[in-house]
């Protein structure tokens, strides 16, 4: 691993004051979770050192931060009680840590993705709550219960909600003042002169001040004293090789201990499930959103591990709480989290007298500020506001953390999820739709990539509802997995329920996948008796509707290779669309239909010459098309460049065909160009309304057709911002017929 991987000089400015909150928070929670665990105080100092210089120097993960784990201390508890002897404990944490290792080289680390969002963010959002209630006795000076212990029931045979209250009945003023003092203060510090100082974060700023506070009490007010049990309590050395005597190896005959085994191999299973959450938690709260490698987190927490239990520490984890203080403090790199391990190392070795004046009121002022933005009120407003699906299991997984501990809340909020996942799955097990054109209506299912057993039910009795005398397609192109118990259904469906109901069934994807061959039954192409069923007013109705599935993006279902095939013996189009070659105006798409539905003459401006009266003509009169219309759009370069008199070679002869209309508006007469769009636009309109009229004046063939109502001619214009059609008010273009408005 390269230094520069490590270290950034451009970070330090921010990694070393967040390193200075992120040592502040965990020297406490060391100290705690080591008594909570039943092992030596000093066990927790070890592992925090540990977690931070060596996990924090071989992790992918630039803000995560290691140290011992309350989520263990029952495990750990349990397993030295069982074993009697600290010595075998430590050899089942290294070998827990060489587990941790092989799980990280055999890639074990792709659980952390199958970790539903709303569980993630259920355990930040917990955790915020557990610290607010938590700390909450520390803050008013009652610390029965050690710092660290983060689960319901406590070790103290008290639990969160009756240690508040026991709490409020033990209140040490001066540690009110001191936590009030110190959360006020966190909370204006960036409205005082004290944030310019880079070098010198608030939460620092608190812990001095609490010390400076309490000194003051021993001088002029003794009976608001915060005495030695509200403090921090380090083990304390006269030397060097005093304090090198805290440290314990492990006894490496305990190796054929079967019991050692058994404990190694939980502490592995869990401390690594802990570390890929709190690792996926952490990359949520990061600010730059950056993603961290599982599998050599879990590597990297190995060698921590085994290091940790060869010098006399407790078992280390991720921790979302030290990972989240150094994420709000600031932190940018890794620096700030092999920063705090260094600086554990160092005051624990040089100043634990100085280390041990610190208020545990001031840590717990921190600690709740951590845990209210952890727990915001803005988080639980966004999970409701996703809707029930993810608000239930969020809401079920914080309830079940704060009432029991971290792994079991965990397991109970994922259940919960998954329920919520596999319910959602029976019931919506494929997409139901369905459309209405020209053919008739046709109804498609649509199966999801996975469909399991659990939709066997709700297939089975869709498809026993689908009306008699139906067009159905059943669509797998987009499946990946189909249960055979499905499959065999849809089969069963086929044979003999489909003929006997006169159900013309057709069935897509299925060939390449599984034993179901495609079947394509339904003519979904307009054929010569489908068109001359239609008038023009069903013609434009069709349109209508085509556009409006369009423009709200629910286009029906076309196989266009079908049509192609179908269609290679003949077309009968039932429309001939008169539009702009502009690139955003696809006639077939704006009006959803497929091959052979439509003729489309598309010229700049959608201008008439003799070119498009003569396929107008060949479309209605020799192909019998019902209806003509002249679609006209929005921001038309052609119309823009006839509202500015362009001049340019042919460009020239095609504009002097939209002149009419730039003349014959006559309502905007000031800033006549195509800088004005409201101008624009009503030139657009005129200039559709003059080339319907424009058909009918100049070509006997389509007039008399339409005296005869044999076809209409419609004007429309269409919005290249929202996809939808306007049609023209046909009295108005009628009336101009009537004057003789024309070309003449």
């Amino acid at each position: 691993m390269q230094l520069r991987n490590i270290f950034s000089l451009s970070s330090i400015k921010y990694d070393v004051p967040s390193g200075l909150v992120v040592f502040l928070v965990a020297l406490p929670l060391c100290l705690g979770i080591a008594l909570a665990s039943g092992a030596p105080l000093f066990s927790g100092i070890i592992a925090g050192i540990v977690g931070g210089i060596v996990v924090g120097s071989l992790s992918g993960s630039p803000t995560s931060v290691s140290g011992p784990a309350a989520g263990l201390s029952a495990i750990v508890l349990s397993a030295i009680t069982t074993l009697n002897n600290f010595e075998f404990f430590l050899m089942a944490v290294v070998i827990a840590g060489l587990i941790q290792m092989a799980l990280g080289i055999f890639k074990a680390g792709f659980f952390a993705d199958f970790v539903p969002s709303n569980v993630i963010k259920g355990l930040l959002a917990a955790i915020g709550i557990i610290l607010i209630l938590k700390q909450i006795p520390h803050a008013v000076g009652y610390d029965a219960d050690a710092i660290g212990d983060f689960s319901f029931t406590q070790t103290n045979n008290e639990n969160t909600f009756t240690a508040i209250l026991a709490a409020l009945n033990s209140i040490q003023l001066g540690a009110v003042i001191i936590c009030v003092v110190s959360i006020t203060l966190m909370l204006i510090w960036g409205k005082t002169p004290l944030r310019k100082l880079n070098f010198l974060p608030a939460p620092l700023f608190v812990v001095i001040l609490g010390i400076v506070l309490n000194e003051f009490f021993k001088s002029a007010h003794p009976s608001l004293v915060v005495s030695q049990q509200h403090l921090v309590t380090l083990p304390e050395s006269d030397s060097i090789s005093d304090f090198f005597k805290f440290f314990t190896t492990p006894d490496f005959s305990a190796i054929t201990h079967v019991n050692v085994w058994t404990i190694a191999i939980t502490l592995a299973l869990v401390a690594s499930l802990e570390t890929l959450l709190n690792l996926e938690a952490t990359d949520k709260l990061d600010k730059h959103k950056r993603s961290s490698p599982p599998n050599r987190e879990l590597f990297a927490q190995g060698i921590g591990n085994t290091v940790s239990g060869l010098i006399g520490g407790i078992p280390i984890t991720s921790v979302i709480v030290r990972s989240s203080a150094n994420i709000n403090a600031g932190a940018v790199s890794k620096v700030s989290t092999i920063f705090h391990g260094l600086l554990l190392l160092v005051c624990a070795l040089t100043i634990p007298a100085l280390l041990n004046k610190i208020p545990l009121a001031s840590l717990a002022a921190i600690l709740i500020l951590i845990g209210y933005k952890l727990a915001s009120v803005s988080l639980f407003k966004d999970m409701y506001f996703r809707g029930i699906h993810q608000f239930l299991p969020f809401v079920v997984t914080v309830s079940a953390i704060v009432m029991t501990n971290l792994l079991l809340g965990i397991a109970i909020g994922m259940v919960f999820s998954l329920f919520f996942i596999l319910s959602s799955n029976f019931r919506n097990p494929f997409g139901f739709i369905k459309n209405s054109d020209h053919t008739g209506e046709i109804i498609r299912l649509e199966l999801a990539p996975q469909v399991s057993f659990f939709n066997k039910p709700y297939i089975y009795n869709t498809l026993n509802k689908i009306p008699n005398e139906s067009q159905l397609v059943i669509d797998a192109s987009n499946s990946d997995f189909i249960d055979y118990d499905v499959l065999e259904s849809i089969k069963e469906f086929r044979s003999v329920v489909a003929p006997e109901r006169d159900i013309n069934l057709s069935l897509l994807g299925f060939n390449e996948k599984y034993d179901v061959d495609d079947d394509i039954n339904y003519t979904r192409v307009m054929t010569k008796e489908m068109q001359e069923k239609l008038s023009p007013a069903d013609v434009l109705e069709i349109l209508k509707q085509g556009n409006e599935r369009f423009s709200r993006g629910d286009m029906s279902f076309k196989d266009l290779m079908h049509q192609v095939r179908m269609t290679s013996k003949g077309q009968h189009p039932m429309a001939a669309i008169l539009s702009c070659i502009d690139s955003r105006v696809s006639n077939e798409l704006v009006f959803d239909v497929g091959l052979g539905d439509i003729f489309s003459v598309r010229v700049a401006g959608n201008i008439v010459n003799d070119d498009v009266l003569g396929s107008l003509e060949y479309a209605c009169k020799y192909v019998g098309t019902k209806l003509i219309v002249v679609l006209g759009h929005s921001g038309c370069g052609a119309v823009k460049a006839a509202c500015d008199h362009v001049q340019c070679g042919h460009i020239t002869q095609l504009l002097e065909k939209i002149q009419p209309a730039v003349h014959a508006e006559q309502t905007c007469l000031k800033n006549r160009t195509s800088e004005n769009k409201d101008f624009v636009k009503k030139v657009t309109e005129i200039n559709v309304a003059l080339s319907v009229e424009n058909i009918l004046h100049r070509s006997d063939t389509l007039a008399q057709m339409w005296r005869d109502e044999q076809i209409d001619i419609v004007g429309a214009t269409y919005s290249v911002k929202t996809g939808r059609v306007t049609f023209i008010d046909k009295a108005a273009i009628l009336k101009r017929i009537a004057e003789r408005v024309l070309f003449a």
